[in-house]
C-alpha cells in the first residue's frame, strides 16, 4: 500500500482537512493515477454533510471527489490501453463485480454491485470505503478509467466527468440533433453544459431560466432563445 495527501472531512459539521490516506498497490487490472485536477460537485456537498443518510449514510473520514483528471503512473500486468504517462480521466465510478448481466452488456453503470470513487465499501481491504478525488493520487480499476485527449486543457476536462456526461449522455441517446429545438431548464452546473453539447450538435438551443440575470449568459454560452420561466407571457 501506498500513503497519500488528501483532504477529508471527519463528520457532517467539520470542514475538509489535511490527511493521509492509504492506497493499495495495483493489482494486475489496475491504474494508478497523480491526480491534477478533481471538480467540485454538489453531491460531493450532500455526501460530506450526510444529507443522504436514508439511501447512502456516509462514512467518515470521507475524502469526496469524483471528478478527476490525471496522469497515469503504473499499470497492471492485465492493463493493454493504458501506459505510465497517459492523461486520463474516472468519474462516480471505480469499479463493478464485472460479472453481472449490467456488466456483461456493458452497462456498468447499473450494476447492483458497483464501487463509486467514494464512501463505497472497498472491497479490496485498503480502507472501510473507498477515498476520491481530493487526494493527490488514486487507483482505479481499468475498465473506470477514460483516455483524455491532449489538446484539452486539464482544468475543464474534470466536470465533464460528471455534469459532461450528465447532459452529454441524453443528447446522445436521442441521436440526431440536428436542425431540432432542445429545451435546457435552468443554467446551472449541468444546464450551461447542455446548452453548449446542444449547440455543438447543431440544435437550435432555447433556455428556460428563472433568473433575468442569466440571460446574457446564456446567450453567450450559444443559446438561441432564452425564456424567462417567471414571466406569463414568454411561456406562451
Amino acid at each position: 500500500m501506498n500513503k497519500a495527501k488528501a483532504y477529508s472531512a471527519a463528520s457532517a459539521t467539520a470542514p475538509l482537512a489535511s490527511d493521509t490516506i492509504q492506497r493499495r498497490a495495483t493489482t494486475d487490472r489496475d491504474v494508478a493515477i497523480e491526480i491534477l485536477y478533481c471538480g467540485i460537485c454538489h453531491s460531493d456537498l450532500h455526501q460530506v454533510r450526510d444529507e443522504w443518510h436514508s439511501v447512502m449514510p456516509t462514512t467518515y473520514p470521507c475524502v469526496p471527489g469524483h471528478e478527476i483528471v490525471g496522469k497515469v503512473t503504473e499499470v497492471g500486468s492485465a492493463v493493454t490501453g493504458f501506459k505510465p504517462g497517459d492523461l486520463v480521466g474516472v468519474g462516480c465510478m471505480v469499479d463493478s463485480d464485472h460479472d453481472c448481466p449490467s456488466c456483461n452488456n456493458h452497462v456498468e453503470q447499473f450494476c447492483a454491485n458497483a464501487t463509486f470513487t467514494y464512501n463505497s465499501p472497498d472491497k479490496h481491504g485498503t480502507a472501510p470505503v473507498t477515498y476520491g478525488g481530493y487526494s493527490e493520487s488514486i487507483v482505479v480499476d481499468k475498465d473506470f478509467v477514460l483516455k483524455v485527449p491532449d489538446n484539452l486543457e486539464l482544468s475543464g476536462v474534470a466536470p465533464l466527468l460528471c455534469a459532461g456526461i450528465t447532459t452529454y449522455s441524453p443528447i446522445r441517446r436521442w441521436g440526431d440533433i440536428k436542425g431540432k429545438k432542445v429545451g435546457v431548464v435552468g443554467l446551472g452546473g449541468l444546464g450551461h453544459m447542455g446548452v453548449k453539447f446542444a449547440k455543438a450538435f447543431g440544435a437550435h438551443v432555447v433556455v428556460f431560466t428563472t433568473s433575468p440575470g442569466k440571460k446574457d449568459d446564456a446567450l453567450r454560452l450559444g443559446a438561441d432563445e432564452v425564456i424567462i420561466s417567471t414571466d406569463p407571457e414568454q411561456m406562451q
